[in-house]
């Protein structure tokens, strides 16, 4: 039999990652040779998708971590469309290890917003005449270890020698 506070110590101390708010920071969408884009085309679209994660500091425990993917799809040379998304998300993050903060906000947070940002850019490639893009999973594990290993050899190039 406990008094009540056993557990109590142990629980204000667990690590706790909560989204506070979920918001599209900026959307476009682009057909730009509409309606003949439309057109049943012989061939499959060039499709080119780039992933980028940024993070601000809010507060000591709050960040604001923004998803931005950008695509466009072409065919013949001819841009069937293109789309810009920036979504982002507020996290609040505490009794995490300061070691463990980045990798936590860099990774974590972009995973769990990337089923959002996945469901915008299907709604608005469909919305735009065609079928929707179902972006693949991201490894947010490795697009951040490729950003890492790209500051570490910038910060290289920048030192004097």
């Amino acid at each position: 039999m406990t008094n009540g506070n056993g557990n109590a110590p142990d629980a204000a101390q667990a690590p706790q990652l909560n989204v506070l708010a979920q918001y599209t920071k900026d959307l476009s969408f682009e057909n730009p040779n509409a309606p003949a884009s439309l057109q049943q085309q012989g061939q499959q679209p060039q499709i080119n998708i780039q992933i980028n994660v940024n993070a601000n500091n809010l507060s000591e425990q709050e960040f604001e971590v923004t998803l931005s993917v950008e695509g466009k799809a072409e065919t013949a040379g001819k841009v069937m469309f293109s789309f810009e998304l920036a979504y982002a998300g507020v996290f609040r993050i505490v009794n995490v290890p300061k070691e463990n903060l980045h990798p936590l906000v860099m990774i974590e947070c972009p995973r769990l917003l990337f089923p959002f940002a996945r469901e915008i850019i299907a709604t608005a490639v469909r919305d735009g005449g065609f079928p929707p893009l179902m972006l693949d999973p991201v490894d947010f594990v490795g697009l951040y270890r490729q950003n890492m290993e790209r500051q570490m050899a910038q910060q290289g190039q920048a030192k004097p020698s």
